[in-house]
């Protein structure tokens, strides 16, 4: 589920995935700028990113630089839901504390 443009984002792209037990990503892909968050939220599974095999559980969050290749599977015995959050790398120009005003 892409939700770009039911939250009218404009500074990030989100999407929810889910990959049944047994099944991958069935291509490898990498970025031109933009860096991905990806958070698993149920579920096993493995990521290869630059063709190191990563496994991932329920909690794991990860952060992969744009121009790195990655391929995300589901365990044989266990589907995998995960979050991804997408966005330019470099572009942050301030944390919350940073960034936020007190309103009164």
């Amino acid at each position: 589920m892409e939700l770009h443009d039911k939250l009218e984002l404009t500074g990030a792209e989100i999407s929810i995935n889910n990959l049944p037990a047994g099944i991958g990503v069935p291509f490898v892909h990498s970025h031109k700028k933009n860096e991905e968050i990806y958070v698993v939220l149920s579920g096993k599974g493995k990521a290869i990113i630059d063709g190191e095999v990563i496994e991932l559980t329920q909690g794991d969050w990860i952060r992969v630089s744009p121009s790195a290749k990655r391929q995300f599977s589901a365990a044989d015995d266990s589907a995998i839901n995960f979050a991804c959050i997408q966005v330019k790398e470099n572009s942050l120009e301030g944390y919350t504390a940073d960034d936020a005003i007190i309103c009164e």
